[in-house]
């Protein structure tokens, strides 16, 4: 009993460690990159994508490196199913809000998703991540900096695009440039270049850095606990307590931050993305869950990566199913549903309850 009392107490001081890490050390991080001059579309392609996914590349890091493989492969593949089934669901469905995503950038990024998923099945078939697929999803990573860095690059020279949103025409298709999408200036407005500026950021991107890394070492150590004492597989607290936990912030986000004014006021000084866009910030954060958590994962453990029986028939397909349906719509109808939100929240439900009820030996 004290052993599992202690055992989420550091769970939950894991969770609080992480957000607040994650946050800091990304907001330090633009900060820095526009002490130092770079443009936004360069900080918008490249920073902001890999400061949102931080946690689960931070805990499958650490996973990886310590031999824990199953918690390594669980965190991303149940991260992207929690970022796109629960985070963009309720994003979708928030009443009060109205997401809007470029049409093309949003069918990009999820097929991107979905030849990620694709690679995965195809190369994972004997339990193992192959050198072969560990490369291609590489690949698939400089892709999807690459695009992400052009797509910024348009919006900030207001070459403008095809907005979709879940409202009805013609409110849902309209032509946009960097103001309608969040972006104001080529350059980010922070503060102006010294030594004091520049050494109170980078000391935020380093403490940041260490309370995420403590964060995810907790939670790793809470997992593998639970595991052991409850006599469950890893796969299950990976796809439950952790993908739970690290989407918590981002729900705050979806749902203008109901969780307490502490985390509120947080947050909102720490934001380095305009929050309009965060739909797209969550599926940029899926995509890098497979194409570059994994990767890292593969190369921390020095082997093939193993794959259990789980992931493969529970975190894949339902990962390929929500992508599918994110993408429909936007490409065949031109617009944004609402009901698509229902339906990736559905999916995600039956997939928690899969795992709770039904685990998968070998995962």
């Amino acid at each position: 009993m004290w052993v599992l009392l202690l055992t989420f107490l550091i769970y939950g001081l894991g969770l609080v460690l992480t957000a607040v890490g994650s946050r800091l050390s990304g907001r330090c991080t633009t900060w820095c990159c526009a002490l130092c001059g770079l443009p936004m579309w360069v900080v918008g392609g490249t920073v902001v994508p890999f400061c949102l996914a931080l946690p689960q590349l931070m805990l499958a890091f650490l996973a990886a490196g310590m031999s824990v493989t199953s918690l390594a492969v669980g965190t991303a593949l149940a991260g992207s199913v929690a970022n796109l089934g629960l985070a963009l669901a309720v994003c979708l469905l928030n009443p009060r809000r109205r997401p809007s995503v470029d049409r093309q950038e949003f069918c990009r990024k999820c097929l991107l998703l979905l030849a990620a998923c694709g690679v995965l099945m195809v190369f994972v078939r004997d339990g193992t991540l192959s050198y072969t697929g560990t490369g291609l999803l590489m690949f698939l990573f400089v892709v999807f900096v690459m695009t992400s860095i052009v797509y910024q690059h348009h919006y900030s020279y207001a070459e403008g695009s095809e907005i979709v949103t879940t409202a009805a025409a013609p409110g849902g298709l309209q032509d946009a440039g960097p103001d309608a999408y969040g972006y104001t200036a080529h350059t980010m407005a922070f503060p102006v270049m010294n030594i004091v500026n520049a050494l109170k950021n980078l000391t935020g991107v380093i403490a940041g850095l260490a309370l995420l890394a403590f964060g995810a070492q907790a939670l790793v150590y809470s997992a593998a606990t639970l595991a052991n004492v409850t006599g469950t597989i890893q796969a299950l607290w990976a796809a439950t307590l952790i993908s739970f936990g690290f989407c918590l912030p981002l729900l705050a986000d979806a749902l203008d931050h109901p969780f307490g004014s502490v985390w509120k006021r947080f947050a909102t000084r720490c934001r380095y993305f305009p929050p309009q866009t965060l739909p797209m910030q969550l599926l940029n954060s899926a995509i890098l869950n497979l194409t570059l958590a994994l990767p890292i994962s593969s190369l921390m453990y020095r082997r093939r990566l193993p794959f259990g029986s789980q992931f493969r028939h529970y975190d894949l397909p339902v990962c390929v199913a929500i992508a599918l349906i994110l993408l429909l719509p936007p490409l065949l109808r031109r617009r944004l549903y609402r009901w698509q939100g229902a339906a990736c929240l559905a999916l995600y439900l039956l997939y928690v309850a899969a795992a709770l009820l039904a685990p998968l030996a070998g995962a």
